[in-house]
């Protein structure tokens, strides 16, 4: 049976019909028939103070429920003020449908009022984009969309309205499958691909794993952590890969890379097989990529055939989900445990700990190590980009997937607190922590309105340095201490919260700390906390770019 309806309420219907939970977003006149059809809707939707806050909202809802996140804007410059978020999702494979709206289909073309090619914009930051021209094939691309986006490397699909279609009227059908020709990705991995890896980790005597995203994205942690068990073989994380493998696992080397831990860098730039899974050897990971894991034979476990052997050589690629190539693998793996490999990545780990100077000054470590101990590791953290974003990295001990939220391949900075509001939206019973620097948090401030005025109760931890402190960093030890423009003038940051309505706490000593989180935790409010953190603080350890894991600046502790 079908229903005659126009393509706005087409829309609203199809996104129920795909079981989605939230939208995020911000009205203008090319998407009026659109809004006017939410109203009249029982669909949830978040107004933001920013568009950009929109995509990030919903990038946030995705990461924490694995569903794809609906953000929508209007045309023109509304549209445009998505791209960010859009490029975010797209580098982090991120599942998101953005809607955005457009002149009138006859207008296109011609610089009508607030027209941009979005379809020519996003078509390098979408896995795919529509412009929707006849209200007739609208259902069949939302589903469409949500399909792709979804399914094989997840990411961003934009689909581009006209107001003349949304306003169009024709029977509704929403299809029950969706079969693209063109587009069929591999799930199950290649049998005699299967056996050649099981084969090198069998003969190894030095194994790593080197988890990344894709295992959070495919919902492998489980199978992660048996094979790395069965083989006993340690795991390095990327940034995304956090939490894909218990933090706190005797096996867990942290994360590796530029500001990765010291025994990670050194057990794979020593190892004879790297085990890449979900991964995609990002330059911040490998250094100097000729140099990378130099005595190694490579397994690479990817779904993207692309990603395959882009950036390093790779002995045996296996292309297919990672969770179905994982319990393909755990049913015929077997490696004799293997005394002296163990025994030096206990040496390792001893001789180079992550540290900072323990004194009175208050330091950020120390603020990430309290958040992580005070909710004994089990909150939702979102970061923005900087610093502040490695040492969450480093010194919050993530045990659970879809628990970190982080800008990785982008490096967004603004993406941290609209981030954790559509966490906290996706995830209401989770606590919530939001790490920035007060730098980053000024992007997005603005979203202190959206957190209060909706009630999305999340904890905001601001590490003020008064610097854009990476940037300053890398001047100090490759610039001669010239810190152009990386000195920051910053504002109240407690009267600001206090002025959107939500709670501000300024911590300037370290004996400070706890009981201000602790008291931020029991809080039915938006908080946040301003540590006045040391200002000269730098990330170590830290590989400088083009340089080799091994050749790591240390801690200056």
């Amino acid at each position: 049976m079908t229903t005659k309806m126009n393509g706005a309420r087409i829309l609203v219907e199809s996104l129920k019909k795909e079981g989605v939970g939230a939208v995020f977003g911000y009205p203008g006149g090319q998407a009026l028939p659109l809004f006017d059809a939410i109203y009249n809707s029982d669909m949830k939707f978040y107004l933001v103070r920013h568009e950009q806050a929109a995509a990030h909202a919903a990038d946030g809802y995705a990461r924490v429920t694995g569903k794809p996140g609906v953000c929508i804007a209007t045309s023109g410059p509304g549209a445009t003020n998505l791209v960010t978020g859009i490029a975010t999702a797209y580098m982090d494979s991120i599942p998101m449908i953005a809607i955005t709206g457009q002149v009138k289909t006859f207008m296109i073309g011609n610089d009508a009022f607030q027209e941009a090619d979005m379809i020519g914009i996003t078509r390098p930051i979408t896995k795919h984009n529509y412009l929707v021209k006849d209200v007739k094939d609208l259902a069949r691309i939302i589903k469409e969309a949500f399909h792709i986006a979804t399914t094989g490397r997840p990411g961003p699909v934009l689909i581009d309205l006209p107001s003349d279609v949304q306003l169009a009227e024709t029977e509704f059908h929403y299809p029950s499958d969706v079969n693209i020709r063109s587009y069929k990705p591999t799930y199950c991995g290649h049998p005699g691909q299967i056996r050649r890896a099981v084969k090198l980790i069998s003969e190894s005597k030095k194994p790593v794993i080197y988890a990344g995203g894709g295992v959070i994205l495919s919902g492998a942690s489980k199978q992660l952590k048996e094979l790395a068990e069965k083989i006993n073989s340690p795991v390095t994380m990327t940034l995304l890969g956090l939490g894909g493998f218990p933090g706190n696992h005797e096996l867990s080397l942290g994360m590796l890379g530029m500001h990765g831990t010291g025994y990670a860098n050194h057990a794979v730039q020593n190892c004879d097989l790297l085990i890449a899974i979900g991964a995609r050897f990002d330059d911040r990971v490998t250094g100097k990529v000729d140099e990378f894991a130099p005595h190694a034979k490579v397994i690479h476990i990817d779904i993207d055939p692309s990603a395959i052997s882009k950036s390093v050589r790779v002995d045996v690629p296996i292309v297919g989900d990672v969770k179905c190539v994982l319990d393909e693998m755990l049913k015929i793996v077997h490696r004799p445990h293997d005394k002296e490999w163990t025994e030096k990545i206990v040496e390792w780990k001893n001789k180079h700990p992550l540290n900072y100077k323990m004194d009175d000054v208050l330091r950020p470590q120390y603020v990430i190590q309290q958040i992580c101990e005070a909710t004994k590791g089990e909150a939702v953290i979102a970061t923005d980009v900087g610093q502040h974003q490695m040492w969450t990295a480093q010194w919050y001990k993530f045990a659970r997937p879809r628990e970190f939220l982080s800008s990785g391949g982008l490096g967004t900075m603004g993406y941290g607190f609209p981030a954790g509001i559509g966490a906290k939206v996706g995830k209401p019973g989770a606590q919530v922590f939001v790490i920035s620097g007060d730098g980053s948090i000024q992007m997005n401030i603005q979203e202190l309105s959206t957190a209060v005025v909706n009630k999305i109760d999340v904890k905001i931890a601001i590490l003020n340095n008064s610097y854009l402190g990476m940037v300053r960093q890398w001047q100090e030890l490759f610039y001669g201490k010239r810190y152009s423009h990386t000195k920051m003038t910053n504002p109240d940051f407690v009267k600001i919260a206090e002025a959107y309505g939500a709670a501000g706490i300024r911590i300037d000593k370290k004996e400070e700390v706890r009981p201000a989180i602790e008291k931020a935790m029991h809080m039915k409010n938006v908080v946040v906390m301003e540590f006045m953190v040391e200002p000269e603080e730098n990330v170590y350890p830290f590989v400088p770019a083009g340089k080799r894991l091994d050749d790591m600046i240390g801690s200056m502790a």
